[in-house]
Formats: structure tokens, C-alpha cells, sequence
């Protein structure tokens, strides 16, 4: 009997593939949230922390000149962080994108290693079939020759 061919063999390649450059592409996307992420809480440790010394110079008594200025950075540091955000949220809907590509890209090649496996199998059967006659034959052959 011929040898197993599956004749969708190079789409499930290309399949397996697409699903390989989903993953890395996710992998990124889910580094560049993570980035993003560690910029949003170091921009907000700055706040933090130009808001805790604003409080402490204040307590000690300073000037309304001075007091502008780190209300100015205050605010200068309020508007980052929201962009920060903005942009964590654009990185993490890009990254749920991603996701849903590779989900998709899996389903695609899962189908077709079932498919593959279902021809395997039925494959296997014929040539078990195949045997079978064969040696049937062979018995019958040999009885006849035999009789």
C-alpha cells in the first residue's frame, strides 16, 4: 500500500506558522503593557512623591510663589500620568487584539491536525485491511494448494 499522505500537509504548515508569528506577536504586545505599566507607576511615584514634599515645605511655611510651582508640577505630573493611562489603555486593547488573532490561529491548526489525525487513522484502517486480505488470501492459497 502507498505510503500516508495528507494532502493539506502544507496549509497545516502555514497554519502552524501564522499560529508561531501570533504568539510572538502577543509575547510583544504583552511586553510593551508591562513597559507601559512600570512608566504609569514610576510617573505616579514622582507625584507621590513631589506631593509629599509639597506637603512637608508647606507645613514648614512657604512662599505663594513657591507653593505655584509645585501646583504647576503637580499638575504637569496629573496630566502625564493620563496619558500614561490613555496610552496603557490603547497597549492593552492592542494586546487583547493579539489574543483573539492567536486564539483564532489555533482554532485554525487544532482543525486541521484533527482532520489530519481522522485521515491517519482511517489510513491505518485500510492498511490493516489491506493485511488482512493479504494473509487471508495467503490461507486460502495455501489450503487450496494443500487439498
Amino acid at each position: 500500500m502507498k505510503k500516508f499522505q495528507f494532502g493539506l500537509d502544507s496549509v497545516l504548515d502555514y497554519r502552524r506558522q501564522v499560529l508561531d508569528g501570533c504568539q510572538g506577536e502577543y509575547a510583544q504586545a504583552l511586553d510593551q503593557v508591562r513597559r507601559q505599566e512600570a512608566r504609569k507607576a514610576e510617573t505616579e511615584d514622582r507625584y507621590r512623591r513631589l506631593n509629599q514634599e509639597f506637603r512637608n515645605t508647606a507645613a514648614a511655611g512657604i512662599t505663594a510663589a513657591d507653593a505655584l510651582t509645585y501646583e504647576g508640577g503637580l499638575r504637569l505630573l496629573e496630566r502625564e500620568i493620563a496619558q500614561e493611562d490613555k496610552l496603557l489603555e490603547d497597549y492593552r486593547r492592542a494586546a487583547e487584539e493579539k489574543r483573539e488573532q492567536m486564539m483564532r490561529a489555533h482554532i485554525d491548526k487544532a482543525v486541521l491536525e484533527r482532520l489530519r489525525e481522522k485521515k491517519w487513522e482511517d489510513y491505518n484502517k485500510e492498511v490493516q485491511k489491506s493485511d488482512e486480505l493479504f494473509i487471508d488470501e495467503l490461507v486460502s492459497a495455501r489450503r487450496g494448494a494443500a487439498g
